[in-house]
């Protein structure tokens, strides 16, 4: 008999803390439990294994800003925890709505604990209860995959292996390739008439009730390269402790099944060898053993793709087709919620190609709500892992603030690391001290009065500088009167010394409207009401 969420929270270890859920009630009842857990680290998700209730005091939360709170529950809610218990007290008065809103939308029950009770001894009475009944299912597990492991000795089809997994567990089995193609499927004995069931079930909303689905995924790796993730299905009343259980002990099995049947691609594998080389930062022998075989020349000219999504893997094959469609050739490997790719672009078309990758990813953004980015051309494969790490802080620039660009988070977006450049020097090269006084040399009157009227000066110099000085164009974009554009540009040039065009002062003006909403101590100036009101009155431009 599993041991349930609701179970957990009527133990007499639990119930003095008066818990209450507050989000994604609906499938509390079903929830199983493989473990407990306690930690205060918001950083926890990649430590977990899946099924746990996680509990935490509340004090990391107190101090995190919002968009990390919420970051920490999709985490959480992607790595399967199965629910999150959180203590409210003196430190955090309540949970908040963000967080609710998040738990609910990611299908992550969320429980409060409206008074203090010892973590030790609610996790001591209940993991006590936990391991014995995970006995059991590892016995279970190590039966099933023996059975898999005899029906492959005989020569049975990939099918017909998932079979006996599917039985064991109740669960729909489905094998992919990286490339997201199903090798193999299964369905239970008894299910043959929901052969599509599970797929539109699992994309039913979350808290779907007694028919909702669960699903577990664990990657298959071929001779220590990710080559086929392992997806089961869970429905209703079977166990999901024992379907995890049974799925991470049968992916030995299943490797050596895709080695005599199916083995993957040289190709295919060398290029997720590359990628993960690249993301890692390998020495370069590597990389250029590497990119021949992935079929990547070593001195190709080619730009690195970030692309997060916690969506389907039609958005992959979408990404992908694209790649393949404007490069010469593209690699990519998926990791959670990121997919990471090289593309070679073609010799003659480097930067009509790079142009070709952005506006398509913008297309796909636009429709899949995507946020992704583009990293500088690199010459050659050892120069690969520098836009990468450009790519990736093109998408941290922009989440912390950007100049008046698409933020991930707020809608799809498809960022440009060029687009950035400035901001990419100044945090590679200038220290947070430094920043912060040029700003200030330049537009300190400006902040400070935008300070103390909440007013919006700093960020409309900066769209009038963007726009090359035109001022029918930046009064299109900040949705202003001309005459009003007028009369904050002679606001602007009274507090700044005067028109800047035609000076040497242009230059440094545009600089430090740049610099001004980089993360640190630059943004000083700026109090956090006329932040606020620059970032809910602008209009989201990519």
């Amino acid at each position: 008999m599993s041991i349930r969420l609701l179970d957990v929270l009527k133990h007499s270890t639990l119930t003095p803390a008066d818990p209450v859920i507050r989000a994604s009630a609906a499938i509390a009842a079903e929830t199983q439990l493989r473990w407990i857990h306690s930690s205060e680290v918001l950083d926890i998700a990649p430590l977990l294994g899946g099924g746990e209730l996680l509990l935490t005091g509340g004090q990391a939360l107190a101090s995190a800003t919002d968009k990390r709170r919420i970051g920490y529950i999709w985490e959480l809610a992607e790595r399967g925890v199965a629910a999150l218990a959180i203590e409210t007290g003196a430190a955090l008065p309540s949970i908040p709505s963000s967080m609710v809103s998040a738990a609910q939308a990611a299908g992550l029950p969320l429980v409060e604990l409206r008074k203090q009770v010892p973590f030790v001894g609610v996790m001591e009475a209940i993991n006590s209860l936990l391991v014995s009944e995970s006995a059991g299912q590892l016995q279970q597990a190590d039966q099933t995959s023996h059975a898999m492991a005899v029906e492959l000795a005989h020569g049975s089809s990939l099918d017909r292996v998932l079979a006996v997994l599917a039985d064991a567990t109740g669960s729909e089995v489905v094998l992919t390739s990286t490339a997201g193609v199903t090798l193999a499927s299964a369905l239970p004995a008894g299910h043959s008439e929901e052969a599509q069931a599970g797929q539109s079930q699992n994309d039913a909303p979350a808290g779907a009730g007694q028919d909702h689905v669960r699903d577990i995924h664990v990657d298959v790796a071929v001779r220590g390269i990710p080559s086929a993730r392992l997806t089961l299905f869970v429905r209703g009343e079977a166990d999901v402790n024992l379907a995890r259980i049974a799925g991470s002990r049968s992916v030995d099995i299943l490797a050596l099944a895709l080695l005599q049947r199916m083995p993957p691609g040289l190709k295919e594998m060398a290029g997720a060898a590359l990628i993960r080389a690249v993301d890692s930062g390998t020495q370069n022998w590597r990389l250029q053993q590497l990119a021949p075989a992935a079929g990547i020349a070593v001195y190709a000219q080619l730009v690195a793709v970030v692309v997060r999504s916690a969506g389907s893997r039609q958005i992959r094959t979408n990404v992908e087709h694209l790649l393949d469609r404007v490069g010469q050739h593209s690699v990519s490997y998926a990791d959670n919620a990121e997919l990471l790719a090289l593309v070679a672009l073609h010799p003659d078309n480097v930067q009509e190609d790079r142009n070709a990758i952005v506006a398509g990813l913008q297309s796909i953004a636009a429709a899949e709500g995507i946020v992704s980015a583009v990293g500088p051309v690199a010459s050659g494969i050892s120069t690969a892992p520098w836009s990468l790490t450009e790519a990736r802080l093109t998408l941290e620039l922009a989440a912390d603030g950007g100049p008046g660009r698409a933020r991930p988070g707020q809608s799809g977006a498809a960022l440009d690391a060029e687009a950035f450049a400035v901001e990419r020097l100044a945090f590679h090269s200038l220290g947070e001290g430094l920043r912060t006084d040029f700003v200030r040399q330049q537009l300190g009157a400006v902040l400070d009065y935008d300070a103390q009227r909440r007013s919006l000066l700093v960020e409309t110099l900066r769209v009038w500088l963007d726009s090359g000085c035109n001022t029918a164009q930046a009064a299109r974009e900040l949705h202003l009167e001309r005459q009003s554009m007028h009369q904050r540009l002679q606001r602007i040039f009274s507090l700044c010394g005067g028109d800047p065009r035609g000076t040497g002062r242009l230059a440094a003006l545009h600089l430090a409207t740049r610099l001004v909403r980089l993360p640190g101590p630059v943004t000083s100036g700026l109090n956090q009401g006329a932040q606020q009101a620059t970032s809910a009155t602008l209009p989201v431009r990519g």
